[in-house]
């Protein structure tokens, strides 16, 4: 699971309650980090969790864009303050978006009812 947050303090609550769900979990802070990552094997993603808006660099929707080049079922997970009006356009098909305040039971909620859904279409994750 790779996690992408430029707020530190999001980043470690995100991380912390993932990884109490059972997920392995890859957190970075920025589109930049993220990118790096990816480039060693998207395939083996079981999702991605990322802010919209990352400050300098690429952004969530070109993070998610990415990732689903090689990986089309892979779980996307938006999080935002202020973007929502933009995921019809911007976010990549079956992805979710959490809009910031959120409880983090939300993110895991989303993930775990993604992955259900993929695997009952077939798809799956490591």
């Amino acid at each position: 699971m790779l996690v992408v947050e430029d707020e530190v303090l999001i980043l470690e609550v995100v991380q912390d309650a993932l990884e109490q769900a059972g997920f392995c979990v890859q957190a970075v802070p920025s589109g930049f980090a993220a990118l790096e990552y990816m480039s060693e094997g998207v395939a083996e993603l079981a999702g991605l969790v990322t802010d919209v808006r990352l400050g300098e660099g690429p952004d969530g929707w070109d993070l998610a864009r990415h990732a689903r080049q090689d990986r089309p079922d892979l779980p996307v997970i938006y999080m935002t303050a202020d973007s929502a009006a933009d995921w019809p356009v911007q976010g990549v098909p079956r992805s979710r978006l959490i809009q910031k305040p959120f409880a983090v039971g939300q993110i895991v909620t989303a993930l775990s009812t993604m992955m259900t859904e993929a695997d009952a279409d077939g798809a799956t994750y490591v």
